[in-house]
């Protein structure tokens, strides 16, 4: 079996990012945009949410927030869009579809 020559550093692309786009120590994504990275958003449709809060349980970024009415939205300036409150919703009232079609 042939052996690969490892990558150094300087040929990996991702360091071509500018070095205040990434998280570069713990605590610091509060800072960030990181909803940016998401390929998929959700949506939620409030006609069919009965306030449960499940979302806000189960987000592992703890970016939905509850609002004035008691329904829950995300923040998409965070959300990272893995779909497990879509998951964990008992009435489907979110759905996840590709970020560029909304």
């Amino acid at each position: 079996m042939a052996k690969t020559k490892a990558k150094t550093a300087d040929e990996l692309t991702w360091k071509d990012l500018n070095i205040g786009s990434i998280v570069t120590e713990p605590g610091n994504a509060s800072q960030l945009r990181t909803g940016d990275w998401r390929s998929q958003k959700p949506i939620f449709d409030l006609s069919k949410c009965t306030k449960c809060g499940l979302c806000y349980v189960y987000c592992p970024e703890g970016c939905i927030e509850e609002t004035a009415e008691g329904y829950f939205e995300p923040d998409m300036y965070y959300c990272k869009g893995c779909g497990i409150c879509a998951a964990e919703c008992p009435r489907d009232v979110v759905t996840m579809v590709e970020e560029k079609e909304v």
